[in-house]
């Protein structure tokens, strides 16, 4: 039997890898029409006004926010500061198959991180499982002929993936430490709010230093304007809610097994987008992940 996994955590992570399989794609489209960085801190800058109303009394001196603000401001800065702004960068350069590929190594980072940062031992079982997992990811990638990873290269942008990774793996690991004070912990969206706004800090900062080395110019439309109204609520509000709470019942390395579904849901989503059918190593590498989580949250 599995451990600490309900339906309910189930469902909790596998709804943020299809949110953000849907960024992914967007980012993609919006590549060209605003900086990377200057898209994170947009998108970020949007989800702080739809949470105001639900949580605003979060900043309130009672709720114990600023007792601890050291904390969340940590919180910001890896998740939201430097995650998406990183995977936006990377998308300039890189191309998506060879991110998704560096992505699925969230599995090894999220172990490492625990065991170097944290103290907490790595299992025989969730080296397999991570081992399986990835493989899963890569048939995808591969999409069904081994050959095609010979063909990848690496380049700025998968470094930048790689930076990101990291990033979110110790941001998962903080979310076990950080301090909730009653007032923060009995509401979603305080939990939430608390982080974006020391995020959107972070973010804004940063897109100033972009603008000062000298970014491409923005190219408003509508089509513009949708995009940033989907990457800061499905992939920003709901998927950063959604994962906070299943990563607190399952944990971060089980949890980071789930993220491995990201490119299996591109993957989807690229199929019915373009009309293709999907193909038999979909399921194949399903099992695979699947399997992969399974193992590594066994007793």
């Amino acid at each position: 039997m599995t451990e600490r996994l309900t339906p309910r955590t189930i469902l909790l992570l596998t709804l943020p890898p299809l949110l953000w399989a849907g960024n992914a794609v967007v980012g993609r489209l919006l590549h060209d029409m605003l900086p990377p960085v200057l898209l994170n801190f947009l998108r970020w800058a949007l989800a702080f006004c739809f949470l105001l109303p639900l949580a605003g009394s979060v900043f309130r001196r009672e709720t114990g926010l600023w007792r601890y603000w050291r904390q969340y401001a940590a919180l910001g800065l890896l998740g939201i500061g430097m995650y998406n702004a990183l995977q936006y960068m990377a998308l300039q350069s890189s191309t998506p198959i060879n991110v998704t590929l560096v992505a699925s190594g969230m599995p090894v980072w999220m172990m490492l991180t625990g065991w170097l940062f944290f103290g907490v031992p790595v299992s025989r079982k969730q080296v397999a499982g991570a081992v399986l997992s990835i493989a899963g990811v890569v048939l995808v990638l591969a999409r069904g002929e081994w050959r095609h990873v010979l063909e990848l290269r690496l380049v700025a942008g998968d470094l930048f993936m790689i930076l990101a990774t990291i990033a979110w793996s110790l941001y998962s690991w903080l979310l076990l430490r950080v301090k909730e004070p009653a007032a923060i912990r009995a509401n979603w969206a305080s939990f939430m709010l608390a982080q974006v706004a020391f995020g959107v800090l972070w973010s804004g900062g940063f897109a100033l230093a972009e603008q000062a080395v000298g970014a491409m110019p923005v190219h408003w439309s509508w089509a513009l304007a949708a995009g940033l109204l989907y990457v800061a609520t499905g992939p920003a509000i709901v998927a950063f809610g959604c994962w906070g709470a299943g990563v607190r019942a399952a944990g971060p390395a089980i949890g980071s097994f789930f993220v491995n579904l990201t490119p299996l849901f591109t993957a989807v989503l690229s199929s019915a987008i373009l009309g293709e059918t999907p193909h038999t190593y979909h399921a194949a590498a399903f099992a695979l992940i699947v399997g992969g989580i399974v193992i590594s949250a066994r007793r």
